[in-house]
């Protein structure tokens, strides 16, 4: 099967390429440092803490205890009791509208700013 191309559809993809680099800087290139966090855990109220006072966080799980430090305007999970630890590769989070889980354990923390960062996680 051949098909051709005319010219108004090279317009509009042309159009396309040249709008992506703008739509990417605008949703995703523009997040602020973090102000504050919120920790959700299963069956329990949300929790905001401030992402400058320097602190760990025991959060009961279904599986036990997780563990998240707030560090240099930063945060992490520094202990969890799930099996693949992957809430912990995350990482330090500071940017607005990061987040990292612990799914086995039911527990998520999320930096909160004034200008969050889309992703497929915020849609």
């Amino acid at each position: 099967m051949n098909v051709q191309l005319s010219r108004g559809d090279m317009i509009v993809i042309a159009g396309a390429l040249l709008l992506l680099p703008m739509l990417y800087l605008h949703y995703w290139g523009n997040a602020s440092h973090g102000e504050q966090i919120v920790i959700r855990a299963a069956h329990q109220d949300a929790q905001y803490y401030s992402l400058y006072d320097d602190q760990q966080i025991h959060i009961a799980g279904p599986l036990g205890d997780s563990i998240i430090e707030i560090k240099d305007a930063q945060v992490r999970f520094i202990h969890s009791p799930c099996e693949g630890k992957q809430c912990i590769h995350t990482g330090w989070l500071n940017q607005d509208g990061q987040i990292a889980a612990c799914l086995p354990n039911g527990v998520t923390v999320q930096v909160i700013g004034r200008d969050a960062r889309f992703d497929a996680v915020n849609f």
